[in-house]
């Protein structure tokens, strides 16, 4: 089948297919005489199983660990678990940062009086929350917000 049915039967975009292939993942796929990729019902059976690794958050590199595993009959199932487990850790943790961010805001969000004045606890909260942490101190993932600078204008 064509990457177009590979994608539809195993719920994976093509572009992702595409990706998986590039990085590794997945071997690529034969090739017909036109020059089209030709998937199998094994290589839809993998897009399959990652998709549904993808669907409970694993990343490209513990979903590589995870096919490693699920092909090699001689695995032992505590390193499946291992991984997870890790997994299972790894999103504890998100959820609690989540939780934490939405706290934040709720807080925030709570002294804004949300009228027509321009001032904004919101803006404010921001604005100090980013000064009072170091640049160093931050998390890998998260996105740093500078204030922008107002430009003034002059009439004259």
């Amino acid at each position: 089948m064509n990457i177009g049915q590979a994608a539809k039967a195993s719920g994976v975009s093509a572009k992702m297919i595409r990706y998986y292939e590039q990085t590794g993942l997945i071997s690529a796929a034969d090739r017909k005489a036109s020059g089209y990729r030709d998937y199998s019902e094994d290589d839809v059976h993998m897009l399959r199983f990652i998709r549904s690794a993808r669907d409970v958050g694993f990343q490209v590199a513990e979903i590589q660990k995870l096919l490693d595993l699920w092909t090699n009959r001689e695995r032992q199932s505590t390193d499946v678990k291992k991984i997870a487990l890790d997994h299972i850790a790894l999103l504890r943790l998100k959820i609690q940062e989540l939780q934490q961010m939405a706290q934040t805001l709720e807080t925030l969000v709570s002294k804004c009086a949300g009228d027509q004045r321009p001032s904004c606890p919101i803006l404010e909260g921001l604005e100090n929350r980013g000064a009072a942490e170091p640049i160093a101190s931050r998390k890998r993932n998260s996105r740093i917000l500078l204030p922008h600078k107002a430009k003034h204008t002059t009439k004259g």
